[in-house]
């Protein structure tokens, strides 16, 4: 025992070494680019040929798409471009799209100097879009109008960064849909513009906002009505669901648009936008439906029992401890279907609007732009591509932020 003792001792009381031994060196290739190469790409014989394999796929359709950038003729979207944003809309009220626009900059802005995360990406993709734009043939006014929208970007971030107005930024936002709303159609000293002359991405942003905003409320009512213990409700929501769920979107908007007028009041119409507007909204909600379902099911039962053993009622136990955790736990899936909507609004173009995609197939169909279909779907597929990129990378930043799927 003394001698084992005196080992220790002598172990412990041993001078350092002052470099650390060969064998607890870690190997040059693994730290820096090199190691992280080796490690990612080139671990293995056969990673090392996927690697050469993807690259060599990734060059070659690199080096055909820019190819096909650089040499194409892309006067078919410089001459409509104006098409292509607001379709038929007058060209003397252009001015309320535009004004629509830069309330929508300075809000975003104001919004990243308030709250920033998501909001700030918003500013990087809006401020990127209006610097592309500022390179595109335009007209001075309308290069004008994007550098003015770029400095409400930041004028908004100043006024929210300095006053920190959440609740005031909040009321503004809300407001704000209903007055652009008005201001792009039009009341009292405003000369009306139909909604039936509104065209692309300004007509696609239209539906998608629409049902967007009115489908959500609606289809979370129908999920809290499915799980009701009221029978007539239960079933009302069932059959609701199922039904919609049940017949393809094309189906609801010929309905819409052919057989609504049929059970209106005579000298009662409504224009065929908002006919396919109720369309998507009660399409949409149905899926709504099943996704919060899903989250609400998700809710262990012991969440409700502790609200009740607090003194909470049953609709302030749903709207204050249930709810928000079920939403919260359906974001991805929620998005996702906001995202197909938004794709899907592309269908209206076979009921005689003129989307994006509508505006597509008249510009590609055009005499003096005949054989340039390539170049048209390009360029609607990148405008798609973008908006709904922007929404899921928003979605990922705000589950993040919830901590959606951590512990």
């Amino acid at each position: 025992m003394a001698c084992r003792l005196s080992s220790v001792v002598a172990l412990v009381m041993a001078p350092r070494s002052e470099t650390t031994p060969d064998t607890l060196k870690p190997p040059a290739t693994s730290v820096g680019v090199l190691g992280w190469l080796r490690q990612n790409l080139f671990s293995t014989w056969y990673n090392a040929l996927l690697t050469f394999v993807a690259l060599y796929v990734i060059y070659a359709l690199g080096s055909g798409l820019w190819n096909f950038v650089t040499t194409t003729d892309w006067s078919v979207i410089a001459a409509n471009l104006r098409l292509f944003m607001v379709g038929r809309y007058p060209a003397e009220e252009t001015w309320r799209v535009q004004a629509s626009v830069a309330l929508f900059a300075f809000l975003v802005g104001a919004s990243w100097g308030v709250w920033g995360g998501v909001a700030r990406s918003a500013v990087i993709l809006l401020a990127s879009i209006f610097c592309t734009a500022l390179v595109l043939p335009l007209a001075w006014n309308d290069r004008v109008w994007m550098a003015g929208n770029l400095a409400l970007l930041g004028v908004g971030f100043a006024v929210g960064h300095f006053t920190k107005a959440r609740r005031a930024l909040v009321w503004a936002w809300l407001a704000s849909l209903p007055l652009i709303a008005i201001l792009l159609y039009g009341v009292g000293e405003l000369p009306r513009v139909a909604t039936d002359v509104w065209g692309g991405l300004l007509l696609t942003l239209a539906l998608s906002i629409v049902g967007i905003v009115a489908s959500f409320p609606l289809g979370v009512a129908l999920a809290v009505g499915r799980q009701s213990s009221y029978p007539a409700i239960r079933w009302f929501c069932v059959g609701y669901i199922e039904l919609v769920r049940g017949v393809p979107l094309i189906t609801l908007l010929f309905m819409m648009q052919i057989m609504l007028p049929l059970f209106l009041p005579e000298g009662i119409t409504v224009e065929r936008v908002m006919r396919a507007m109720v369309a998507f909204t009660l399409f949409t909600a149905a899926y709504i439906a099943e996704v919060v379902r899903g989250g609400l099911q998700a809710i262990p039962r012991g969440q409700a029992e502790a609200a009740r053993a607090l003194g909470l009622n049953g609709i302030l136990t749903l709207l204050l401890i249930i709810l928000p955790q079920a939403l919260r736990l359906t974001i991805p899936a929620m998005v996702g279907q906001f995202i197909s909507l938004f794709k899907d609004t592309s269908l209206v173009a076979i009921v005689g609007l003129l989307d994006l995609a509508g505006i597509a197939n008249v510009a590609a169909n055009q005499p003096d732009f005949l054989g340039r279909q390539a170049e048209v779907y390009l360029f609607i597929a990148l405008i798609y591509f973008i908006f709904s990129a922007a929404m899921a990378y928003g979605s990922r930043r705000l589950e993040k932020t919830l901590g959606v799927g951590e512990r």
